[in-house]
């Protein structure tokens, strides 16, 4: 059969794409995945064996020991069926080596009793990594890739001279996902940017599925519907979904750049402060504002405007900030706006991650700020 070359094209060209279709067929068969399953299983098998004629032959120099990582491996790297047939050759292999020494002394017996912690342990790895769907360590680049878009939503790449925006997320207890989150967007035309800031009910991990789904849900809105009706928006698409603590509080800022006028929206959340460079005052932006996503149908969310001029700031914060044991939200915001009253003096740069890790609340409740200004 003469392959059809077209006009131009190189045959090292028509090579490539012959390949990378064959390959394309193969994946679709699974006969790539089966054959790398397959490449797998035989290398920790063959190790497996090696290991018992090494023993046999030299029982005091190598340990059973060695099984284990053997064992993490294919934990790792198997899918459940492959994985228990891989340990019940290993486990052939720790009885045969225990026949052929002659003897069973404690350490021996000790090893064998880790050996078989590790296979439990594993097992229950590649079970978690089953539910997933995906085998070996693509469940972790899975869910990293998710956390790490999750924290990219808030990032603007490009900004107008003098001006400026941070933002810092700092989840309960250190764990990699937040119940706070924050969502950006930049028009085309580079003039208007919105912001918004949310707290779900709950914290930390526990949160972070609905966390990549209601994020997705708000970048989506963003610069696509009117900003008097983001919040509305946002809240039909929550009481939507059903879930079990599925309300969350959220902070919505419009602004446009050559002007520097915006306009502030809240659904039970607390108001932005605003930095005005002309009188050197902090004032709490306190708009009449609207309860919480997710609990009432066809809510109403006023909205308030106001300008900021140059030197003039603008720092958005969930309740993480402000709350500590015992006391009131009011001062809460006062020690807040004397932290943040401070750092003008030096230079706003990094005051996001300062402000989050100055709140009383500790790690014990997420945080998050968002901070513009202008120079």
């Amino acid at each position: 059969m003469t392959a059809l070359v077209r006009p131009g094209a190189s045959p090292r060209a028509v090579g490539r794409r012959s390949t990378t279709r064959l390959m394309r067929h193969l994946r679709r068969a699974g006969l790539v995945s089966r054959t790398v399953l397959a490449v797998r299983m035989s290398g920790l098998i063959v190790i497996g064996l090696l290991l018992v004629a090494l023993t046999i032959w030299r029982p005091n120099d190598v340990s059973w020991g060695l099984y284990c990582p053997l064992v993490v491996l294919a934990g790792m790297f198997l899918s459940p069926r492959p994985f228990l047939i891989v340990c019940a050759v290993y486990s052939l292999c720790l009885l045969l080596t225990g026949f052929m020494v002659r003897g069973w002394s404690t350490v021996q017996v000790v090893t064998l009793g880790a050996v078989g912690l590790t296979m439990v342990l594993m097992y229950a790895r590649t079970r978690s990594r089953e539910r997933l769907g995906v085998q070996g360590s693509d469940g972790d680049d899975m869910l990293v890739n998710l956390r790490d878009q999750l924290t990219s939503l808030a990032d603007v790449e490009t900004l107008p001279t003098g001006w400026h925006v941070e933002h810092w997320i700092q989840s309960a207890y250190g764990d990699k996902f937040s119940g706070d989150f924050a969502v950006s967007s930049m028009s085309p035309d580079g003039e208007s940017l919105e912001i918004v800031l949310v707290d779900l009910a709950g914290k930390g991990a526990g949160v972070g599925t609905i966390a990549l789904l209601f994020s997705g849900a708000f970048g989506g809105l963003l610069g696509q519907v009117d900003p008097q009706r983001l919040l509305p928006a946002a809240n039909s698409y929550l009481l939507r979904q059903g879930w079990s603590e599925g309300f969350a509080t959220a902070v919505h800022m419009s602004l446009h750049l050559p002007s520097g006028r915006f306009t502030v929206g809240t659904a039970g959340h607390p108001g932005p402060v605003h930095f005005v460079a002309g009188s050197g005052q902090w004032r709490a932006i306190d708009p009449t504002g609207g309860p919480a996503l997710g609990v009432i149908e066809e809510a109403a969310y006023p909205r308030e405007a106001a300008v900021l001029a140059r030197g003039d700031a603008l720092v958005l914060y969930t309740d993480g900030v402000i709350e500590s044991p015992g006391h009131d939200l009011a001062l809460g915001v006062d020690r807040m706006v004397g932290a943040a009253e401070a750092m003008v003096q030096r230079g706003l740069h990094g005051g996001a991650r300062r402000l989050c890790a100055a709140a009383k609340a500790g790690e014990t409740d997420d945080r998050a700020v968002v901070m513009i200004w202008r120079d």
